[in-house]
């Protein structure tokens, strides 16, 4: 369900092909902004059905809701986009535009590049939601956009689902997000997912902690997720940054 026109603020949108999408690639990255204060939302294009070991969408969406209440996250929509064939279209593009315009994020993440062996989708929800990310902000086009206004989005960062490949995404400059404090709550929010996940793939989590505390030890960190900017990230106190500060 669209959330409405006079809903608050959400300051930062995560964006994924299918429920779990997001836990996996940066959940420990929203439950730090939760904590820190920030409204945090995600949005998951297709509701992931069907799949083979789940008895239906209601079941996957309480899973959904379940993991992003464990993340702090204030928000979460389900857009009516078909699973396994998701596809980018002016359609699509526009039904991501108008969650943006609805919801007003300052920044938004979005999966970050192809997954080979796994779904296409994932592919397409990246073009897809670049291109939310444009549309949100053109005028002259209301017709399209149920007369939302325009939404000018400043910020945007990649997120990463691929689990066999040391390279970084090739979207932009990388860097590590802290989440030392958040890996139990990621972890928690994925193993919501008990259709998806079943004994035989319980793999998953150990892969998931190895890579995130892999990139967390790179930064000095106890886990961490890397993130992409597709811009150049500036900065301004350089001792801060790099943790040198008194």
């Amino acid at each position: 369900m669209s959330p409405p026109e006079t809903s608050p603020r959400i300051d930062v949108i995560a964006v994924g092909a299918h429920p779990d999408d997001v836990e996996i690639g940066c959940g420990g990255t929203l439950a730090k902004l939760a904590e820190q204060g920030y409204r945090v939302g995600i949005v998951d294009l297709t509701d992931g059905e069907p799949t083979p070991a789940s008895p239906g969408p209601d079941v996957r969406l309480a899973e959904a809701r379940r993991a992003a209440e464990l993340l702090g996250v204030h928000e979460r929509v389900t857009l009516e986009l078909p699973n396994r064939r998701l596809m980018d279209g002016f359609d699509e593009r526009v039904a991501l535009a108008k969650v943006f315009r609805r919801w007003r994020p300052r920044l938004v993440l979005g999966l970050g590049d192809r997954t080979p062996m796994a779904s296409p989708d994932h592919w397409q929800a990246m073009q897809i939601t670049d291109a939310a990310v444009f549309y949100s902000r053109l005028t002259k086009w209301d017709q399209h956009f149920d007369g939302l206004p325009t939404h000018r989005i400043d910020g945007q960062l990649y997120y990463s689902l691929s689990f066999y490949t040391l390279e970084p995404p090739v979207v932009g400059d990388t860097f590590v997000v802290d989440i030392g404090t958040t890996l139990d709550k990621k972890l928690s929010a994925i193993r919501a997912y008990e259709t998806q996940f079943p004994p035989e793939k319980q793999q998953i989590f150990e892969r998931v902690e190895a890579m995130n505390r892999w990139f967390g030890h790179t930064a000095g960190f106890a886990a961490g997720e890397r993130l992409a900017s597709p811009r150049a990230i500036g900065v301004t106190d350089l001792m801060a940054s790099l943790r040198l500060a008194d």
